[in-house]
């Protein structure tokens, strides 16, 4: 029997066993024949799938071993809803995951849902308030239990708690219930009509977790679930066996995953902390581990890890932005709880010629070329891609301009006084300015304080843990949600290609404090009712070229505002082992989107 005819009768009895199940779920459930269709089209897509990807997708369950990922800004925590950090949104997604999900191009494409509601295919109502989502059958938690809709409504029940502070609150925003149809069935309705209507349960950010495991965990109790928070049950393709916050993650496969044949590895090694070097060097030098997120690294530095043999790095462009948040709160520890928050406005940095001059002092060309090189753009905006709503109303900052912020600064009022730091009305321009430790960003810190200290500012610098600064933990000083300093530098991005969600995270409401538990993504404490107004609008506006415009009025507005500092257009930079197959840089969601189609090379 040939290899093709052999992969053939495989998918074939696959298809057979997939249709069978499917036939007797029909029998005992009650659907439209519109559901029934739509469920046996979903399982014929499925068949079709499962046999061009036949070579990968038909190896045996755990047939190939252990694989090894190295992130070196370590997890704290296996809840995104409890954290805004990439390393923690990306570690969960391995366990937990959405009702759909962007692929490496940027299509929406459904992950537990059993397709993409339209209006067109009747799942967004024609005057577009609301959304319905038609989950997969026969999907299970790892737990061996049904996935149910009870399960998507009670994750939007936990995000939206009005005693909790959830981290993804934004994907939420114009809610107003969230229905459980049927157990396959659940219905999100919203307060007007809502063109984009994929914020909740979409994404690696917003993923769904299990009622019977949460249900005690609900509002202000949330962070105190520690063993629910560090070993969520999920449906993805692994299972968490040991968590060490900050440390490493021991994972093994799902034996209750969706696709029997997945993932190909038995066990997963998930190692954090050290440095983006460190973990180049041991994906491509020595072949310690499989994959390297997030190669912070200058280009030079990169290249000559190639050399090594071992692995090949990995890179693409999505809307992900270094930049400065600047604090519009007093950060003072006299203030005691209420420091960094809204009770009290910075003394130098509510001033708007201070933040426009910090901004036009940085050579943003120079930054490009030592830090990423090829990997690194020049940018004036928080949103800078996709193209659609790049906006060119900034391009200003592109040029460095030391005379200019002097000037601005002078015409302030702002006095330089004989140590050369400038004041006014007995405040002084001196500032702590905060990120993570490593090595690029030690780099744009010394550079950045030189450049200031030629405009009459003072500038403190500090690193923390990479680890601690991006946690969730809300008794810890050192988060950048926390924000205990002037200035803090850091890297964000969004999920997919319609930054409605994303532009939600500067509205009022999104700022951090004790009250939410410290989450929340609005770092800098912005506040313009107009600026929550125009996002309220895009929420209802329909037309994409309406869209992007809009779009580029909220970039714009906080660009002007100087809520933030825009520095670098990043692409996203890891590597992977020569002999790990199937990796599908992803900038659109997250890099692990696709670790159950992961492989072992001979």
């Amino acid at each position: 029997m040939s290899e093709f005819s052999a992969l053939s009768w495989v998918c074939w009895y696959f298809f057979l066993y997939k249709y069978d199940r499917l036939v007797k779920f029909n029998q005992e459930t009650k659907l439209s024949d519109r559901e029934k269709n739509m469920k046996l089209k979903s399982v014929l897509m499925g068949a079709v799938a499962a046999a061009s990807m036949a070579p990968a997708a038909f190896a045996e369950r755990g047939s190939d071993g252990n694989v090894s990922i190295i992130y070196w800004q370590a997890p704290s925590i296996l809840n995104p809803f409890l954290s805004g950090g990439t390393k923690d949104v990306e570690s969960a997604s391995l366990i937990i995951e959405p009702l759909a999900r962007y692929d490496q191009g940027g299509n929406l494409v459904p992950w537990l849902a059993a397709e993409i509601p339209t209006v067109a295919n009747g799942g967004v109502a024609e005057d577009l308030t609301s959304i319905t989502w038609s989950i997969a059958p026969g999907i299970k938690w790892s737990d061996g239990s049904a996935f149910t809709a009870n399960d998507v409504k009670f994750t939007a029940d936990y995000c939206m708690h009005p005693e909790g502070g959830c981290a993804q609150l934004s994907k939420y925003g114009g809610v107003t219930s969230v229905d459980v149809i049927d157990d396959l069935t659940v219905k999100v309705s919203f307060d007007k009509p809502t063109p984009f209507p994929y914020g909740p349960f979409v994404g690696g950010e917003s993923p769904i977790i299990q009622k019977a495991q949460f249900e005690n965990c609900m509002g202000a109790k949330a962070p105190e679930c520690t063993a629910e928070n560090f070993g969520p049950i999920g449906t993805g393709p692994f299972v968490v066996t040991d968590f060490r916050p900050n440390d490493v993650i021991q994972m093994v496969a799902n034996e209750n995953y969706r696709d029997p044949a997945k993932p190909a590895f038995a066990t997963l090694t998930f190692k954090g902390g050290g440095d983006a070097t460190a973990a180049g060097r041991a994906v491509m030098e020595t072949g310690e581990f499989d994959y390297a997120w997030n190669l912070q690294l200058a280009p030079d530095v990169i290249a000559n890890m190639q050399k090594g043999g071992k692995g090949t790095p990995v890179a693409g462009f999505g809307p992900l932005v270094e930049r400065i948040m600047v604090n519009f709160t007093d950060p003072d520890p006299a203030h005691g709880d209420l420091r960094s928050t809204a009770a009290h406005p910075h003394p130098s940095l509510s001033d708007i010629n201070v933040r426009k001059a910090l901004s036009m002092a940085i050579d943003r060309e120079l930054l490009v070329e030592i830090g990423y090189g090829q990997a690194g753009k020049l940018t004036c905006n928080v949103v800078p891609a996709p193209d659609a709503y790049n906006s060119s109303a900034n391009d200003a900052c592109l040029v460095q301009d030391i005379a200019g912020a002097n000037a601005m600064l002078d015409a302030a009022g702002w006095v330089k006084g004989a140590d050369g730091i400038r004041a006014k009305d007995g405040v002084r321009l001196s500032f702590l300015y905060q990120t993570s430790t490593n090595a690029v960003r030690q780099d744009f810190q010394a550079l950045i304080k030189q450049w200031w200290s030629e405009i009459g500012v003072e500038t403190e610098l500090r690193n923390i843990n990479a680890s601690v600064f991006f946690g969730g933990d809300p008794g810890s000083p050192d988060t950048f949600q926390k924000f205990y300093a002037d200035l803090e530098m850091y890297a964000n991005t969004f999920n997919g290609t319609d930054p409605q969600s994303y532009l939600g995270n500067w509205v009022c409401d999104e700022a951090p404090r004790p009250e939410t538990q410290w989450q929340g993504s609005n770092m800098p404490r912005y506040c313009d009712p107009e600026y929550d107004a125009l996002h309220a609008q895009m929420q209802s506006t329909a037309g994409i070229e309406e869209r992007a415009a809009i779009g580029k009025q909220l970039n714009d507005m906080l660009m002007q505002d100087v809520a933030m500092i825009p520095l670098v257009h990043r692409g996203r930079l890891s590597a992977h082992a020569n002999s790990l197959g199937g990796v599908a840089l992803n900038v659109w969601d997250s890099e692990l989107w696709n670790v159950a189609d992961w492989y072992r090379i001979d």
